[in-house]
């Protein structure tokens, strides 16, 4: 089946902003746009199984997020998906990250395509980062991770937000559509617990924050589910 050219239009902006050439002015008009096409292609596909709730039924995938820092990375990916509008479950979280994903099959799609890109991004900035010499590598990097995560967050919420309120009728199709995922994760998992907060000592976080509110919101690459 040909892919969506919407979503063949977030991957060439990704291609581009990845470039070596690129300056930085250049990859943050490249996200920007990215975020926008990403956003709009999940509230198209909302308004069209609005008529027809077949085109994008609810599913669920387990993900399986590999070490170094597996944690941290189950964390980003919860809330790429929470962003869009996916509903997660943590599993195993030690050593190797489960998570368990449940959402509409555009949502889930978009999750996978943006999860896989940021994890690139993330470990290039990682490897890019100064760790000062009064902190642990380990800690400044969880925190660094941390940062990451909440400017991306961030950025998705608001771009989701902005495409619903941009499509008349679409905030009421999306109320019932999340009923929907709630419902199947409730069935699957009828008591779970929420997880506190964690405290990271890592002073990463404000170099990994910015490197998040400039990241590239597209790519597909590196994710693994079962």
């Amino acid at each position: 089946m040909a892919e969506d050219p919407l979503l063949a239009r977030v991957r060439k902006l990704l291609a581009k902003a990845e470039d070596p050439a690129c300056t930085p002015p250049e990859a943050e008009a490249f996200l920007t746009k990215a975020t926008e096409l990403i956003a709009k292609y999940g509230i198209d596909q909302a308004l069209l199984a609005g008529a027809d709730p077949a085109l994008d039924p609810v599913g669920d995938r387990v993900v399986t997020v590999e070490p170094p820092y597996s944690r941290d990375k189950a964390a980003l990916l919860g809330a790429v998906a929470i962003a869009l509008r996916c509903k997660v479950v943590h599993l195993e979280r030690s050593g190797t990250a489960r998570v368990h994903l449940f959402g509409h099959a555009a949502d889930l799609e978009r999750v996978e395509l943006l999860f896989t890109s940021l994890l690139i991004q993330a470990a290039h900035g990682l490897a890019a980062a100064e760790v000062p010499a009064y902190d642990h590598p380990a800690a400044f990097r969880r925190s660094w991770l941390a940062g990451f995560t909440e400017a991306v967050r961030a950025r998705l919420t608001t771009a989701e937000r902005e495409a619903a309120a941009s499509a008349p009728g679409a905030e009421l199709v999306l109320v019932d559509r999340t009923e929907l995922v709630e419902r199947r994760r409730d069935e699957t998992y009828p008591r779970l617990t929420r997880l506190g907060p964690r405290r990271l000592a890592g002073t990463g976080h404000r170099d990994g924050y910015s490197a998040g509110r400039t990241a590239d919101l597209g790519g597909a690459r590196g994710l693994h589910h079962s």
